[in-house]
């Protein structure tokens, strides 16, 4: 739904603070496309959007990048982590990942 509402430009008719909500399936999706073209929506449709949102974005992606998945889903989803999975979950996983990007 949010692809097609996205394809019909629908999430312009509607103020940027709302926007998001079109673009928060796509954050939240374990597909690296899907990542790629949230952050690209965010940067280029909402460019008053405040920088931790597009940073929150940024965070998503750098998960699936690195690990095909959100590690922090596989207990409720039945699924075995890896042991890079469960250091970065020990690690303090998104959070630190959020820390280390807004050093940066």
């Amino acid at each position: 739904a949010s692809k097609h509402a996205i394809d019909h430009g629908w999430d312009m008719k509607v103020a940027e603070p709302e926007r998001q909500f079109f673009y928060m399936p796509l954050e939240h999706s374990e597909n690296l496309c899907d990542q790629e073209r949230a952050v690209r929506l965010i940067k280029d449709r909402m460019p008053d959007a405040p920088a931790l949102q597009l940073l929150h974005a940024k965070a998503h992606r750098r998960i699936i990048r690195d690990f095909g998945r959100f590690p922090f889903r596989n207990d409720a989803l039945g699924r075995k982590s890896t042991t890079a999975e469960i250091a970065f979950l020990a690690d303090g996983g998104y959070g630190a990942i959020v820390r280390d990007m807004q050093a940066a």
